[in-house]
């Protein structure tokens, strides 16, 4: 995940998709709530780790690492500009 506008279109895409739900009222505010925890904790991390990992910044064994709150402001320039 080398590159950057797949990287954007894979963590907007599923804020957009949860927001739709809410409006169209296929999920009810605890269930966008649950969505909102799963994506910033589990989805989020996944995808950061893994771009990491595929620029060779960290090991893909570190990928959870990226749970410990303050590691994303570490790699904020690799991950959102290069």
């Amino acid at each position: 995940m080398k590159n950057l506008l797949n990287y954007y279109l894979l963590i907007l895409t599923p804020i957009g998709l949860m927001i739709w739900l809410l409006k169209s009222d296929s999920i009810n505010s605890w269930g966008f709530v649950g969505l909102m925890f799963f994506y910033s904790f589990i989805y989020r991390t996944y995808i950061d780790g893994k771009r990491l990992a595929d620029k060779n910044i960290i090991a893909k064994k570190d990928i959870w690492k990226m749970m410990i709150p303050g590691s994303h402001t570490k790699y904020f320039k690799e991950l959102y500009f290069k």
